[in-house]
């Protein structure tokens, strides 16, 4: 429960303080069918550093806005929503970060053991997170 919290907490200042905002108005004045391309690259980006839940929660917010002012059609709106969903989630699979089970065993009592670090987790997941990245874009 405290970790929710924290989350959503997280989650409020970011958007209180608008921190992603720059980046949504960015995309959003390219042409529409350059959009959900850069949100992929954009979201893919972030979730690889951070968690891809977070990231997600504040674009889609984000956007949504944008759909709320009637600067995008619904339809459009929702190819946005897929760009958000697959860029945060892609590419995030294939890295420590986005995987609670591998920071779960970095965290562990076993990861001294078999000499695990975050620096070799990325590196082990480098190939799948090229490939994921790849496939989704």
């Amino acid at each position: 429960t405290a970790l929710l919290v924290v989350f959503f907490a997280v989650v409020a200042v970011i958007h209180q303080q608008h921190l992603f905002t720059p980046i949504i108005q960015a995309v959003l004045a390219l042409p529409a069918e350059r959009q959900p391309g850069m949100l992929f690259i954009a979201n893919g980006l972030l979730s690889a550093i951070s968690d891809n839940v977070f990231v997600a929660t504040i674009y889609i917010t984000e956007v949504k806005q944008a759909l709320d002012a009637g600067h995008m059609s619904r339809e459009h709106f929702d190819t946005l929503a897929v760009a958000i969903n697959t860029g945060t989630n892609l590419p995030s699979v294939a890295t420590p970060n986005g995987q609670a089970a591998f920071l779960f065993l970095l965290t562990s009592s076993i990861a001294p053991l078999v000499r695990l670090s975050y620096g070799r987790m990325v590196w082990m997941a480098l190939p799948y997170t090229l490939v994921m990245g790849g496939l989704g874009w």
